[in-house]
């Protein structure tokens, strides 16, 4: 099965605009720019506190 990606909600609405992708699966999010097609692989677990990171307050001021 292909990986379905997705575009950031960030990324203008635009189909050309350049912006991260991601695809999930039950173990690991699969991570791109979309110019390219090269992904990087990330562990479910650190993906989960990547996001819990930035949804949190730490960056907000």
């Amino acid at each position: 099965m292909s990986a379905v990606w997705r575009k950031s909600s960030r990324s203008n609405g635009s189909q050309d605009a350049d912006c991260v992708e991601i695809a999930l699966d039950g173990s690991a999010a699969r991570i791109r720019d979309s110019k390219g097609l090269a992904d990087a692989t990330v562990a479910a677990p650190a993906w989960a506190a990547f996001l819990d990171t930035v949804k949190g307050d730490l960056f907000r001021r």
